[in-house]
């Protein structure tokens, strides 16, 4: 099949806030959150196969492709639809991996939705997040496609309009485990729920936040370089730092002087995915 490809976006988010409040009989924690997209991300491109195999072109170094989200997300799809349809799929990396930035979780939702689209199967979002909670926790909020606050394990969503503001996102040359993290017997499992109200009068934390600084010392000096600057905090339970300013130049300013031993980005924040305004969705 010749037709060109589908090229979608797959948007970035950061954690306003990240609170543990329980921790359920099945081992996962009950949490509350505000997942704040922006407009910075991978890219997917989509080509319908003439057979029903899923083919990930550049598959990344280590990661067997029936483990990719982005497989999964399809073959997931299939199965839902009983399309016998498959695809060629090439992703660009642009989030940085293990950093909290939700990447892999936004791939399969680019995913679910593209095929979604140039398959024909035309299931609506409601089905879709019924496959993006069986594919992780944040998949869910990028099928939704708005800034969102998030409580259960991250899939219960409410939308969330913020004011429109400049974040300057710093990598620290490290990787977080998550599962670490969750495992540890340091991590405050019981913060006590707070409403969307009073997170947009005060604000709120990372309860992950002191146990990384703790245990990465790359991500504590990050946090105290971005501080001199603005309100440093984590996002989610990666390596990434983050910041927000009134506008633009500011943030491009000070990423100007970002350390050698970090990478970083500027970008806009967004309340409605730009991968839903491409699917008029």
């Amino acid at each position: 099949m010749n037709k060109k490809p589908l090229i979608l976006p797959a948007p970035a988010k950061i954690n306003r806030f990240l609170h543990i409040t329980g921790r359920r009989a099945d081992g996962y924690h009950e949490l509350q959150t505000l997942f704040q997209l922006i407009d910075y991300g991978d890219e997917l491109q989509f080509s319908l196969r003439s057979n029903d195999q899923i083919n990930l072109l550049d598959n990344i170094p280590g990661l067997p492709p029936e483990q990719n989200l982005v497989v999964r997300a399809a073959i997931a799809l299939q199965q839902a639809t009983g399309c016998t349809t498959g695809a060629d799929i090439k992703l660009i990396k642009k989030i940085p991996a293990g950093g909290g930035l939700g990447g892999g979780s936004s791939d399969a939702a680019t995913t679910l939705l593209g095929l979604n689209h140039l398959w024909g199967t035309q299931h609506p979002t409601s089905t879709l997040l019924e496959i993006a909670q069986t594919l992780g926790a944040d998949v869910p909020v990028f099928v939704q496609g708005n800034t969102a606050w998030g409580e259960g394990i991250g899939e219960q969503l409410e939308k969330v309009d913020m004011p429109s503001s400049w974040v300057l996102v710093i990598k620290p040359d490290c990787e977080v485990s998550t599962a670490r993290l969750f495992s540890h017997p340091e991590l405050t499992r019981d913060h006590s729920p707070i409403t969307i109200a009073r997170f947009l009068e005060q604000g709120a934390g990372n309860d992950f936040e002191p146990l990384v600084r703790k245990l990465y010392p790359a991500v504590d000096q990050g946090l105290n370089w971005l501080g001199q600057y603005a309100d440093a905090q984590l996002t989610g339970t990666g390596a990434c730092l983050f910041a927000l300013f009134a506008d633009q130049q500011q943030a491009q300013e000070v990423l100007k002087q970002l350390p050698k031993s970090f990478s970083g980005f500027v970008a806009a924040t967004v309340n409605r995915s730009p991968l839903h305004e491409i699917l008029g969705l």
